[in-house]
């Protein structure tokens, strides 16, 4: 096997990353918020019904953002069930899911655990069965002081200051016929637009993002991108993209290549914008929010089996195995190379469903394999990202063509004097060196090699077994000499290489 070749250097900057792009995702589905979130009577519980262990867990995270309530259940949510006194709040038919919703956990009860997580509320508003006025009336509850009907109302629920979210969406996979109040690209485009205009005349302050397609695989793609911005270009910031891959052929090796489209839905959303912003004569360029993406597909067949109309059932709990954080590693570095447009993205989701944190309710806690990859990366992977211009052995692949062993993206935080390259070997069964030349950073030094890599690809962590996959360091891998620096990447393994500037 050759050698991977790449360079890290300050002129191959590609902009300063958005803490954002660590953001997550919970939806009121499954056990997302009841036994994830929110579990009175739990153990660890205080005094709010917040279970401690998972907000130590998402703290560590340090994730700076998180969206809520949905996802699906939010095109069919009407957000005033989950305010004022839990005794008079309804429980509801989630046609989204299938469930019961108690109503428990609402909006006040999302951002009061956001402040104890250190993170901040991303607001989704019900554009599937409700609209206009539903947008300008959650908003105003939420961000406007005092004086009005919403804002008093949130006032007499005992919150004196106001919320103050600042970024918002209009609704969720409008483009979707299992989308309550589905809608075509004319229809969505016109009432996003509208409830946009009504929202930031509520808070000039706020920043918002349009649904884009659900995926890239959908018919109406990148048309109803295209259509939806005819209408709102003006009025939004960011565009949605929404993506998942999984497994189900047992095809390893093109399992591990299929960020390679998430490269290209990204290129493609890009210069959709741009398009419509050339056509519209506008100066703004807009932005991109990758507000769902993840691996999911273990929990299907499982999901299918459930009986209807339970309160929390047990859905979407994906088991994630070492491949699996290695397409999470992979998806992770696809997003900071593209972190000139994509500003936001939110790993979907946070908490049991198809999440790295994984709880029994009543019980305890494990961290999944894919934990780890979004758990460094959003340690280290804060500053300007760097094009490593890798040059990889590569794999054919019958859709992605000659696929690169290595995937491999920089980010150089000078402030802090350090460097951190992040890569994937994606090789099953050697050990590819990267070589990489550091004459820009003629004092870089490694000062440390972590690695997630395991003999077997299917290995998971489990409430009985919560430590089978773990990172470890890695002590003999690396060769410094002047200018240049190998690395030893094992076989199918995710690497965080972090090198001190400082002499």
């Amino acid at each position: 096997m050759n050698d991977a070749r790449a360079v890290l250097a300050r002129e191959l900057a590609i902009d300063t990353i958005d803490d954002r792009l660590y953001g997550s995702f919970v939806e009121h589905l499954g056990r997302a918020v009841y036994g994830g979130l929110y579990e009175p009577g739990h153990p660890l519980a205080d005094r709010e019904g917040f279970r401690g262990d998972v907000l130590d867990y998402v703290r560590a995270l340090n994730t700076p953002i998180v969206r809520y309530p949905g996802g699906n259940f939010v095109s069919g949510y009407q957000w005033e069930d989950g305010v004022g006194p839990l005794e008079a709040r309804p429980r509801r038919l989630d046609l989204a899911w299938k469930t019961l919703e108690s109503n428990a956990f609402g909006t006040d009860e999302f951002v009061r655990w956001c402040r104890k997580a250190g993170t901040e509320p991303m607001m989704a508003i019900n554009l599937g069965t409700r609209g206009v006025d539903e947008a300008r009336s959650l908003v105003e509850y939420c961000n406007h002081p005092s004086g009005t009907k919403y804002s008093d109302w949130r006032i007499e629920n005992g919150y004196a200051e106001p919320h103050n979210i600042n970024v918002w969406c209009l609704g969720n996979e409008m483009d979707g016929d299992w989308q309550i109040g589905h809608k075509t690209a004319e229809e969505y485009g016109r009432l996003a637009e509208g409830a946009a205009k009504v929202m930031r005349w509520v808070d000039p302050t706020i920043e918002i993002v349009a649904c884009g397609s659900s995926s890239r695989a959908m018919s109406t793609f990148p048309q109803w991108e295209a259509t939806v911005l005819e209408h709102t270009y003006a009025h939004v910031d960011y565009i949605s993209l929404h993506t998942y891959y999984g497994n189900r052929d047992g095809n390893t090796a093109h399992f591990l290549a299929q960020s390679i489209g998430m490269d290209s839905f990204i290129e493609e959303v890009v210069a959709t914008c741009d398009f419509i912003r050339a056509k519209k004569r506008q100066k703004k360029r807009m932005m991109l929010s990758f507000d769902e993406w993840n691996v999911w597909f273990h929990s299907n067949q499982a999901d299918r089996e459930q009986p209807p109309w339970q309160q929390a059932p047990p859905l979407l709990e994906d088991l994630y195995t070492l491949e699996d954080a290695l397409v999470v590693g992979c998806m992770l570095i696809s997003l900071i190379k593209h972190c000139d447009r994509v500003r936001i993205a939110c790993l979907a989701q946070l908490v049991n469903v198809i999440a790295p944190i994984f709880t029994a309710t009543g019980g305890g806690i494990v961290k999944q394999t894919t934990y780890f990859p979004f758990q460094h990366a959003s340690r280290y992977g804060r500053g300007i990202a760097l094009d490593m211009k890798v040059d990889s052995p590569s794999y054919e692949d019958p859709v992605y063509d000659a696929v690169p062993y290595v995937e491999a993206v920089g980010v150089l935080a000078e402030d802090h004097g350090e460097l951190t390259a992040f890569a994937v070997n994606r090789n099953q069964e050697e050990t590819v060196v990267l070589d990489l030349d550091l004459r820009d950073f003629a004092l870089a030094r490694v000062a440390e090699h972590i690695a997630l890599a395991h003999p077997d690809l299917k290995a998971v962590n489990t409430l009985n077994n919560p430590d089978q996959v773990a990172p470890c360091a890695l002590n003999d891998s690396v060769e410094e000499a002047a200018g240049r620096t190998r690395i030893a990447l094992p076989p199918a393994s995710w690497n965080v290489v972090r090198f001190s500037l400082e002499a």
